[in-house]
């Protein structure tokens, strides 16, 4: 396997989003990036490649966690991460998930926010975001919802609810 990440291309849009309709049950991830990239809303966008063929990808987009006094902290929401199913379970994803944290880190982002599996996550180091007062803006279950700090002090008085970009809800 000689998979490389590298930044999404525009060429690349059509075959991330055939990849993101194959990867889930319906074309809403599919239909979410196009609308963030439309909207200058992707962070950072990575590809997995192999072959010349897109076999993964992960989004990052901005989040704000507003908390009770009004002011927000900007940081970033990581998703989704998809990876074509017949190389799911091989390290992809979790290479995309890497190399997205490292680039964000280097870039001077404070935090990154993830709603996923609880038993996935917690191996990058993202913890629970009730430990820091952070809420998901919608009612999801506490267990699902995490934060990483990426740079130190990133999450110093950070607290409150977590607002994704607002292609989130119209998808």
């Amino acid at each position: 396997m000689d998979v490389v990440i590298r930044d999404e291309t525009h060429a690349d849009a059509p075959a991330i989003y055939a990849l993101n309709a194959a990867a889930f049950e319906t074309e809403l991830e599919a239909r979410l990036v196009d609308a963030l990239r439309a909207h200058g809303r992707l962070t950072l966008s990575l590809v997995a490649v192999d072959g010349g063929t897109v076999i993964g990808h992960i989004a990052l987009s901005p989040v704000s966690v507003v908390g009770p006094d009004g002011r927000a902290a900007r940081g970033v929401g990581l998703g989704p991460v998809a990876v074509n199913p017949a190389r799911q379970r091989s390290g992809i994803g979790g290479r995309l998930i890497e190399a997205a944290l490292q680039r964000l880190e280097a870039a001077g982002h404070p935090f990154c926010v993830v709603l996923g599996h609880k038993e996935y996550y917690p191996r990058f180091g993202f913890v629970r975001a009730s430990r820091f007062g952070i809420r998901f803006e919608g009612e999801v279950p506490e267990e699902l919802f995490y934060v990483l700090e990426l740079v130190p002090g990133g999450l110093a008085g950070v607290s409150g609810v977590a607002r994704y970009a607002p292609e989130f809800a119209a998808v």
